[in-house]
């Protein structure tokens, strides 16, 4: 009998960022989809709504902190369990031009969106938590890695940094068997979204998505699926590669 080869039963997976969007939704499918979670994120309330959205919730763990704090990353790491997957995806965005970006907005962004994952990763894998076989799976995006977008230049790159940083680490872990990927979406309807519609007209927003062959934005799930087969053994011979999650836009 053929078993699912896109199930994630027996397999403990650590989501950051999951205490709203895209990693929200990744920490809800992930779970019906019979994994066990470790998930991290820094508002302690939205944290405990995604935990609650969770199937078998005696199955899971959350953590609440800064990945950019040190003494939170050691007790944090300390405290988990050998993983069979790693779904990066905690990041902010600031948008603005290059002569609005003070030393404090670069350091945080930066700091942020690509030196703590590195960081995690380094500690991780010094402390023996990523198991043979398992999968890591970068949220990057494609502004930088494959468009720009006027004052996304900031955001862009350290979301391109992580790109380069995953395609060599690809061929450093590939003889353990690790498998490093990459998503990089298109304009989804998140809560970061409704921020910037907040400032930008209904006939913008509806002009903007008929940019997209498909016509819309994506929604979270869209990602959320794409990181199940990444995190599958249906993907068990694909690393070094990003898959692009934006409707057709980088089609044209």
């Amino acid at each position: 009998m053929q078993t699912n080869p896109f199930s994630l039963e027996n397999k403990r997976i650590l989501i950051t960022g999951a205490s709203s969007g895209i990693g929200k939704e990744i920490a809800i499918q992930s779970s019906n989809f019979g994994a066990s979670l470790f998930i991290t994120g820094r508002n302690k309330e939205r944290l405990a709504m995604t935990n609650e959205l969770l199937s078998d919730l005696s199955s899971h763990q959350s953590f609440i902190g800064d990945l950019t704090d040190s003494q939170f990353l050691n007790d944090f790491i300390s405290n988990l369990e050998p993983l069979d997957g790693v779904v990066l995806n905690a990041g902010i965005m600031k948008l603005l031009p290059l002569k609005s970006m003070t030393d404090e907005i670069i350091d945080e962004v930066v700091g942020i969106n690509f030196v703590s994952q590195i960081k995690l990763l380094r500690d991780l894998l010094k402390k023996r938590k990523i198991k043979k076989n398992a999968s890591i799976v970068f949220i990057t995006s494609i502004n930088g890695g494959v468009v720009g977008t006027k004052a996304h230049s900031l955001y862009a790159s350290s979301k391109a940094a992580l790109t380069g940083f995953a395609r060599s680490l690809a061929v450093d872990l590939g003889s353990n068997k690790i498998r490093v990927n990459c998503i990089a979406p298109g304009m989804i309807e998140t809560e970061g979204a409704e921020e910037i519609y907040a400032t930008v007209s209904k006939e913008s927003i509806d002009a903007d998505k008929l940019k997209y062959p498909l016509k819309s934005y994506g929604e979270p799930q869209d990602v959320a699926f794409a990181a199940i087969y990444l995190l599958s053994e249906g993907s068990k011979w694909v690393t070094g590669t990003t898959l692009i999650v934006d409707g057709g836009f980088t089609a044209q």
